[in-house]
């Protein structure tokens, strides 16, 4: 395996002036630089993690806590991971993707053992147990998903009470008043997934403003539940004529369930669901959709934490709460009530 000297003296270079290249740590001309890359790429070289732990104090490793919970889709939540680890990789971190059950031990054990720069934290509740623990780590700490107390940490979402009233207004707009709004299970609300109840308040606020009678329901996760629950759906509401989802297992039925009743998307049963491009192209849904924008936030708060991993003056700004404002992206799965295409 090459060394750091091996990679100097292919570029003639010192060794110092090797590591600083390669680091950034100092400025080298960009001559220098380009023949020590070389040279390093040459060589196959890989800097000890190690070695380069104990001279830097830094890991140039961010750890990930995330979980797969039973009731969630977790296709889903992988679009969110993958966000986190290619921003990672691409800033040249690598990421430790912690799963643990006990999310407040496997934070301090990552924290307190200095595994990590810094802590990306998923799945958040809004009383959050972990986010003590984060507050109090030597480490910087960013989160996808909004807790009930921001403070002291930079905070990433999706505006799901704006997504909740365009979904309403665009549907009114059309001419629909009476329409199905489909939750994710009630138990991610028990565990404190504000997210669900953020779309579902602000949706049922908006239909009652603008006189639309709207039903709004928990959903289920799996099959067959997730296919009973559609038809039980549509069978108790005959009179809806638009469908808002926010669940991502129940959008991914929802295509054999309207093939197997007969239901034409938009003619008979307008659509609006709320998940990512990627995973409406994974599933192939026709539906129109806000887009949840996962890569996008686990790229934003992956580089706000490099940010306060390498640099004091950023350590020292004032934490953030940023949401992304929500996109419809038209699929054409809407349309007034009762229309009929050629």
């Amino acid at each position: 395996m090459a060394t750091i000297g091996d990679v100097a003296r292919e570029a003639g270079v010192s060794r110092s002036t090797a590591s600083y290249a390669l680091s950034g740590k100092r400025p080298i001309s960009e001559e220098v630089r380009r023949r020590v890359l070389a040279a390093a790429e040459a060589l196959a070289y890989t800097p000890n993690a190690g070695a380069r732990a104990l001279a830097t104090a830094q890991t140039k490793v961010l750890g990930l806590l995330a979980q797969f919970h039973e009731d969630e889709f977790a296709p889903a939540m992988m679009q969110y991971i993958l966000g986190v680890t290619n921003t990672a990789r691409d800033l040249g971190y690598d990421t430790l993707l912690v799963t643990e059950a006990d999310g407040v031990r496997a934070l301090r054990r990552v924290t307190d053992s200095r595994m990590v720069d810094g802590v990306v934290l998923m799945n958040i509740a809004h009383e959050d147990a972990r986010l003590p623990v984060l507050r109090a780590a030597p480490q910087p700490g960013a989160l996808v998903g909004l807790p009930g107390d921001c403070s002291g940490l930079d905070v990433f979402d999706l505006d799901f009470e704006e997504a909740g009233r365009v979904m309403v207004d665009h549907l009114h707009r059309l001419g629909h008043r009476e329409l199905i709004l489909i939750s994710h299970p009630e138990h991610v609300v028990e565990r404190g997934g504000a997210y669900v109840w953020r779309l579902r308040d602000a949706a049922l606020e908006r239909a009652r403003q603008l006189g639309v009678t709207l039903h709004a329901v928990y959903g289920e996760s799996r099959q067959p539940a997730v296919g009973r629950l559609l038809n039980g759906l549509l069978d108790a509401y005959p009179a809806a004529t638009g469908l808002l989802i926010n669940n991502e297992a129940v959008a991914a039925a929802l295509p054999s369930v309207t093939y197997a009743r007969g239901l034409r998307v938009p003619d008979d049963l307008s659509v609006i669901g709320r998940y990512s491009a990627d995973f409406a192209a994974t599933f192939s849904l026709p539906y129109s959709f806000i887009e949840s924008a996962p890569d996008r936030l686990g790229a934003m708060a992956v580089r706000q934490l490099v940010r306060r991993v390498e640099s004091t003056q950023a350590r020292a700004e004032p934490f953030v709460v940023r949401f992304i404002s929500p996109e419809l992206v038209s699929r054409e799965s809407t349309a007034p009530p009762g229309s009929t295409r050629s």
